[in-house]
């Protein structure tokens, strides 16, 4: 891309200019008899939005809380909508928090393109918000894994697999897509490491993760099973986790061998957070409580920034507090 020269960049900024001219053309609009219908604001939206290919259960969405928006508050113009009318609609709903939330945002979305379209001067729903409790997603735990492991049969390959891929993300904290990943040429027996490659890795950094004597045994005992399947059904890869057929597992979030297996399992033992991501947090949240670092942890995890494993940890304010009064 060529660099645009500095004598072509204009310094000034004219934008109570063109705001001023906008809200002039509106107001004369007004003026000339032209207030636009709610009704025929949704139709000219909607028209616009499948011309851009929106998806159409985007578009049936603001049609039906637009149209259940103008029935309940009795509206006829798009320039009659206040922040009185937003509220008034919310408080008729009876319907959880989140869900208010959901159509509060369509509806707003669809305000925004009223803006767009000069039909409102103000974005006055801008100040009109629902606050929602956050959901904390829980992380596997001991105990779950142990439960797990006693009811998987150890002699069975697939169940073998399926419990080391578990033990493995709860005791380093890899992604369903490394695991997918994970050759023998990056684990070195040596000094009980995985020596991760950037090609593997979400954020593209390497790094070298320490797992357990446990894991040690049975990443040993799968390889050398993984190796005779390979030669009876032909396949030559390095991949540590492998199918019945010798192939590598899917590496897809969606269509992963694993996942669903753990998916299995949880169902039909209940265990409700044996899944790669609460395997993931449980192995951040047995971190903290053993007292590691949370930067070491938000590395090992490959996150951008602490922010992030701050709320994967979930770690509130007060708890923050807590901790940093013992080293005052």
């Amino acid at each position: 891309m060529t660099k645009k020269k500095p004598i072509f960049t204009i310094d000034e900024d004219f934008s109570d200019l063109t705001a001023a001219q906008k809200s002039s053309v509106n107001a004369t609009k007004r003026r000339e008899g032209e207030r636009v219908t709610i009704e025929k604001a949704l139709a000219t939206i909607t028209r616009q939005m499948k011309i851009s290919k929106n998806r159409p259960r985007t578009i049936s969405d603001y049609v039906y809380y637009v149209t259940h928006f103008r029935e309940s508050e009795s509206l006829t113009y798009v320039d009659e909508i206040s922040t009185d009318d937003l509220y008034n609609w919310l408080e008729k709903m009876d319907v959880s928090k989140q869900t208010q939330l959901t159509r509060l945002k369509c509806f707003k979305a669809f305000l925004s393109r009223c803006f767009d379209n000069g039909w409102i001067d103000t974005k006055f729903w801008k100040t009109v918000n629902v606050k929602v409790d956050k959901y904390v997603k829980e992380g596997a735990t001991e105990r779950e894994l142990s439960i797990l492991m006693s009811v998987l049969d150890l002699s069975n390959f697939v169940h073998l697999r399926d419990a080391t891929a578990a033990q493995l993300m709860f005791k380093t904290g890899i992604r369903i897509n490394t695991l997918a990943n994970l050759e023998e040429t990056h684990i070195d027996f040596e000094s009980d490491t995985l020596n991760l490659s950037g090609d593997i890795i979400k954020n593209r950094q390497p790094i070298i993760l320490p797992f357990d004597e446990m894991l040690h045994r049975m990443l040993s005992v799968l390889i050398k099973y993984n190796r005779a399947i390979k030669r009876e059904y032909g396949q030559k890869n390095d991949f540590v986790f492998i199918t019945r057929n010798g192939k590598k597992v899917s590496a897809t979030q969606s269509n992963n061998n694993i996942q669903k297996r753990l998916n299995k399992y949880a169902k039909e033992y209940g265990l409700k957070n044996i899944s790669p991501h609460a395997l993931r947090r449980g192995f951040a949240k047995s971190l903290l409580d053993k007292g590691a670092r949370i930067t070491d942890i938000s590395r090992a995890l490959g996150h951008s920034n602490l922010a992030v494993t701050s709320m994967y940890l979930h770690i509130d304010k007060n708890e923050v507090a807590d901790n940093l009064r013992r080293f005052l």
